[in-house]
This record gives structure tokens, C-alpha cells and sequence, in this order.
């Protein structure tokens, strides 16, 4: 239950409290230690998967802690990054709104022994979300390159809702198609 992948995934729901700290704490360097310690958390989203496929140490404990630890993460930065005034409300809460929708849907799922796995577009907006949080955390130093960072969180939002979609057509229709209302017993009128 305990294997590394699950431990990586463990350290990265850990490293949201500091994460959340650095950024709204005021002190000379904390872009760069902010993004230092964001994209360790992103980069253990990426190592625990990778190992868990190649040593074939996918769990069910993983299956589940590592979705929640990617919504943390990046809920609690783009959050932080509201607070900072780097990210605009409707944006965030568009993107937040819309990770809880898909775990939702997966709960769901889970629920009717459905697994919705992880799809392209799904992995082209969490690649998208990283860039973007990235960019926004060191946006007052990137200088002429400021524009970056807000083409990225345009691009974050339009594959957000672009893969929610795809996943609430595609899995929906599967599950509403699967389950059945539970039919009640008629009386004998």
C-alpha cells in the first residue's frame, strides 16, 4: 500500500501547505523558491506514475490519492496565485470548478466498478496548467517576457474546458447508459 509511488504522491499533497506559504508570505526570492518547490510537486506527479507503471506498483490507494494530490496542487496554487492578483477569479474558479466536476464524474464511475482513465487531451491540460502556474509565479520577473504568462493561463482555461467536456460527453453517456434507476416493487392494485 505503502510503495514509493504512493510516497511521492504523499510529498507532493505535503508540499502544497509550503507551497501556499511561500507564495503569500512576503520575503526577497520567493518567486524562485515558490517555483522551486511547485514544480518538485509537479515533477513527483510525473516520477510517481511513471514508476508505478514501469515496476508494476499501481494500487488502488494510488489510483485514488494521485488524482486528489494533482486537484491539490494545482487548486492551491492557482488559488494563491488569485490572492497574489497574477490570476484572474473567473479563470481560476472555471478551472478549480471543473476539476471537481471531473472527479465527480469519477467518483461516480468508481462507484459502478467504471474507471475513467486519464486521456490525451486530459494529460495536454495538466502539462498546460503547469506551464501556466509556473509562468505566473515568476511573472514580475520574467521582464519583456511578462505576456507569457498570460497567454498560458488562456491556453490552461481553453483546454480545461475543452477536456471537461470531452470526458462529461464520453463518460456520461457511458454511465447514465450503464445504470439503471433501482425500479420499485409495485403494489398489487
Amino acid at each position: 500500500m505503502f510503495n514509493l509511488p504512493n510516497i511521492l504522491t504523499c510529498f507532493r499533497i505535503l508540499l502544497v501547505p509550503i507551497l501556499v506559504v511561500v507564495l503569500l508570505t512576503k520575503f526577497e526570492g520567493k518567486e524562485f523558491v515558490g517555483l522551486g518547490v511547485f514544480l518538485l510537486a509537479a515533477f513527483t506527479d510525473f516520477l510517481d506514475g511513471f514508476i508505478a507503471r514501469r515496476w508494476g506498483l499501481v494500487t488502488r490507494l494510488g489510483k485514488l490519492l494521485d488524482p486528489a494530490a494533482d486537484k491539490i496542487l494545482t487548486s492551491a496554487a492557482f488559488i494563491s496565485l488569485v490572492e497574489m492578483g497574477l490570476a484572474p477569479a473567473w479563470i481560476v474558479v472555471t478551472i478549480v470548478g471543473r476539476e471537481f466536476a471531473i472527479s465527480t464524474l469519477r467518483s461516480v464511475a468508481a462507484s459502478q466498478n467504471l474507471v475513467i482513465a486519464a486521456s490525451w487531451s486530459g494529460k495536454v491540460k495538466t502539462v498546460s496548467q503547469v506551464v501556466a502556474i509556473a509562468l505566473l509565479i515568476v511573472h514580475d520577473q520574467l521582464g519583456s517576457l511578462q505576456i507569457l504568462a498570460p497567454w498560458a493561463l488562456n491556453i490552461a482555461l481553453i483546454l480545461s474546458v475543452y477536456s471537461g467536456l470531452e470526458y462529461a460527453v464520453v463518460y456520461a453517456r457511458t454511465l447514465f447508459s450503464e445504470s439503471q434507476p433501482p425500479t420499485e416493487p409495485t403494489s398489487p392494485d
